[in-house]
């Protein structure tokens, strides 16, 4: 980097000032990270914008903590300070005194040669992932705790309050298969022998809740057939739930950014979620064009992105991302909608079957798992 634009990045950008941190501490911004040395203070010329701090304790020994982050929204030259809690090894949650922050603003110069400058290689790539997160986003989705969590602690709970996943003979009517037998067994070993826990209160991404059915109060059988069939009315109401409809594509860049760098399995099921109900409409589609337009600009970033090894499942051995895919590109390809969103989708199409060797021929056809399963008796 030339001196005239490491200057201007030095005066515009922001700084992360972190005191008494342990040399060791792995640390780190974005999709960069460090084990710091004795003389680290911090990083400066930050991009103005949206970005994810995370660090993990590290022992004597070389053990590595399980990994904790926040996101941050820097402002243009803004001094951020936090100090190191050596009690919780942690970054202290407590606010840093104003006099404390001006004279460290003051002297900024003199700490210059003990901050790290901020990773511009990955500038580009991180703007692409963090595009549509918005500040207020943020903070509705950050635990009440401050922190998000990849191993979150667990309290007892009773069995009301016991958090329950849907076994897949819940979502698949119409026959018994081998798969669904061992869902249902390992639903019933959970009931009678795992402990009842739930997340610490406060510990928790707050995730935009899903209505509780997926079909409006009142409606017939055939209604509800087919609102079973196209999830636009659940797609319809998450949306209220936003103060602009972009934003539920910011809470899927949130999601994965919170399990690709904060190593959080809780995101990464609920950016499953959001990744199945973009894919499981038709309606929608021409409804909320906008958003499927830029649905596809971001989930060809995630799965450039995220282990392949994540995207299956492990007993079906299904892959999510595709099966999910090969739907909504069938749905665009049926559609009424413009060319240019068809062309979009079909460019997609073709770069992950180059790239992965996935097969997207035959959209219209009926997947074999998803057909009809018949049981010999």
């Amino acid at each position: 980097m030339d001196q005239p634009t490491a200057k201007k990045l030095l005066a515009e950008g922001a700084f992360f000032i972190l005191l008494g941190v342990p040399e060791g501490t792995e640390f780190g911004i974005d999709m960069k990270s460090w084990n710091t040395g004795d003389k680290f203070r911090g990083v400066k010329m930050i991009p103005p914008g949206i970005h994810f701090i995370f660090f993990s304790a590290v022992s004597e020994e070389g053990d590595t903590a399980p990994r904790t982050g926040f996101f941050k929204n820097f402002r243009k030259s803004e001094v951020f300070v936090k100090k190191w809690d050596v009690k919780n090894e942690c970054i202290s949650v407590e606010t840093v005194s104003e006099d404390e922050v001006v004279n460290l603003k003051d002297n900024i110069m003199a700490l210059d040669d003990f901050l790290g400058p901020y990773p511009y290689a990955i500038k580009d790539k991180w703007l692409n992932l963090s595009s549509s997160i918005t500040e207020s986003l943020i903070e509705k989705l950050t635990p009440l705790s401050g922190y998000i969590q990849s191993a979150l602690e667990l309290v007892s709970c009773s069995d009301a309050d016991r958090p329950r996943g849907k076994s897949k003979s819940e979502h698949s009517p119409g026959g018994t298969s081998t798969n669904s037998k061992r869902s249902r067994l390992s639903d019933d070993f959970e009931e009678r022998f795992l402990p009842e826990l739930k997340p610490l209160a406060g510990t928790e991404l707050r995730f935009t809740a899903f209505p509780e059915k997926n079909y409006p109060a009142g409606s017939t059988p055939a209604e509800i057939t087919r609102h079973s069939l196209d999830s636009t009315y659940v797609l319809d109401q998450v949306l209220t739930s936003y103060q602009n409809p972009s934003d539920i594509l910011g809470e899927l860049q949130a999601c994965y950014i919170c399990f690709l760098v904060g190593h959080s399995l809780e995101a990464f099921e609920h950016w499953k979620k959001l990744v199945n109900l973009f894919c499981s409409c038709e309606i929608a589609i021409k409804k909320h064009r906008r958003l499927y337009d830029m649905f596809l600009s971001i989930i060809e970033v995630h799965v450039a992105e995220i282990p392949e090894e994540f995207l299956a499942d492990i007993v079906a051995n299904d892959n999510f991302v595709y099966m999910k895919l090969r739907r909504l590109f069938g749905s665009i390809q049926a559609s009424q909608v413009d060319g240019i969103l068809k062309t979009k989708a079909d460019r997609l199409r073709k770069s992950l079957t180059e790239k992965y060797l996935w097969d997207f021929e035959h959209l219209n056809s009926e997947e074999e798992d998803e057909a009809p399963v018949v049981v010999e008796t």
